[in-house]
């Protein structure tokens, strides 16, 4: 996957993201990304790969000051309309090399999107670069079991599964570990699919 190819998939995606992962099974996965995080009037937040602007639905407190970036013109457009006249502020941006200071917001929120930009590795690295010390990242995303290699089947399929524009393969903890001298892992729950699908709750150490 490049950012190019991901320019051209989301674009035909884009009429029928919604039909697709915005109900059923994925709707009620995404009603408790934010069961237990309390949000406090006037926070910085961070949509990253806000997609159709999903997610935006679920968060109504509307004293917070949020950002939502996303690399594809198109699902940008279905989140503005949908929001239209809301304070959100809506960017075309890559979610690898993010233009925001350090240490800016409280909460980055980010769905479907580590397993969907090129290198997840440097979007992590850029989401805690952004995030204030002690702040949290909300993580919704399809992972690789814990401990385990893909089933035969899902190797096969993977590489035609990345031409739809994601990847099945990605594995949390690897990625973790190659940051976790800047985080702290709070909350990791299975909500889809038999684990495959996890809420990850994440803290920036205090450095």
């Amino acid at each position: 996957m490049d950012n190019r190819w991901n320019e051209i998939i989301y674009k035909l995606w884009s009429p029928v993201y919604d039909k697709f992962f915005n109900s059923g099974k994925f709707l009620e996965a995404r009603k408790k990304i934010f069961q237990g995080n309390k949000f406090v009037e006037n926070q910085n937040i961070l949509f990253v790969g806000v997609g159709t602007g999903a997610d935006l639905e679920l968060l109504t407190h509307k004293e917070l000051n949020i950002t939502a970036i996303d690399y594809s013109n198109e699902m940008l457009e279905k989140a503005k309309i949908k929001f239209k006249g809301s304070s959100i502020q809506f960017l075309k941006m890559d979610a690898q090399d993010m233009s925001f200071k350090d240490n800016h917001f409280d909460v980055v929120v980010g769905s479907l999107v580590l397993s969907v930009v090129p290198d997840a590795d440097k979007c992590i690295k850029e989401m805690v670069r952004v995030l204030k010390p002690n702040g949290k990242i909300i993580i919704f995303d399809k992972f690789s079991p814990k401990g385990k290699e893909l089933s035969p089947f899902k190797k096969a399929v993977r590489p035609l599964i990345k031409l739809l524009g994601t990847d099945i393969g990605m594995n949390f903890e690897t990625l973790y570990e190659k940051n976790k001298e800047a985080l702290s892992v709070k909350e990791d729950t299975p909500l889809m699919f038999n684990g495959m699908y996890r809420k990850i709750v994440i803290s920036k150490t205090n450095t």
